[in-house]
């Protein structure tokens, strides 16, 4: 068990910290709706039926459509974009690192699916960008959906007639429940490039080495 820890305890750490999050969100959302309800005298939530509730699984699917576009976007960006300095770009002095797959399939220790064919390379030498924009495309669609469905209810509880999925794609509620996450993300990720250029952090992988020099690209 301590080896499993120490070779996987960034994984296990940042998965307990999501379970605690997601727990603290659920639990905190489900009081703030039945405080909203007890305001307009209607009953609340018993705790399971607001795993159901749009808003809540809205919510949930905002937040990570947002996170998979900052992902999915950093690691497409810097296959082709440089930031001279940075611990979180690429050399653009250096020579590509991962031309010619066909030889390089022939090392000791390379994934057997690189010897299946130039399809499978393609596939694989993608397959990072390929599944972080598909579970951006999955969340953008949940989040579409659920929020179109509690757009739906507050317009029917106003006496409103509700807007379909469809016209809810060009809601302006809908865009900015979108642009507000994305720019923060677009944003974080642009300050991290650039302070890594100027500032370390001892023993981080996201940090250069402290004693390199501020010219140097790359961890």
């Amino acid at each position: 068990m301590t080896r499993f820890l120490k070779d996987n305890g960034l994984s296990v750490v940042l998965i307990l910290l999501f379970l605690v999050s997601i727990i603290g969100q659920y639990l905190a959302g489900w009081r703030f709706e039945n405080e909203e309800l007890a305001k307009h005298g209607e009953p609340g939530l018993a705790l399971a039926q607001y795993a159901t509730n749009p808003q809540f699984i809205s919510s949930v699917f905002e937040n990570w459509e947002s996170e998979f576009l900052q992902m999915s976007a950093y690691v497409l960006l810097t296959c082709w974009l440089f930031q001279k300095g940075s611990a979180e770009s690429s050399d653009p002095d250096e020579p590509p690192r991962d031309e010619n797959l066909a030889a390089q399939a022939r090392r000791k220790g390379a994934p057997a699916i690189l010897r299946r064919g130039p399809v499978a390379r393609w596939i694989f030498a993608n397959s990072l960008g390929l599944a972080l924009l598909l579970l951006f495309i999955f969340s953008f669609l949940l989040h579409w959906k659920y929020s179109a469905a509690q757009a739906a209810e507050d317009a029917i509880s106003h006496g409103e007639t509700p807007l379909s999925m469809g016209q809810y794609l060009f809601d302006a509620q809908f865009w900015f429940e979108s642009f507000q996450n994305w720019q923060s993300e677009f944003l974080s990720t642009a300050v991290l490039i650039i302070l890594t250029i100027f500032l370390r952090q001892r023993e981080s992988p996201e940090s250069k080495p402290v004693a390199a020099p501020h010219a140097q690209t790359g961890a």
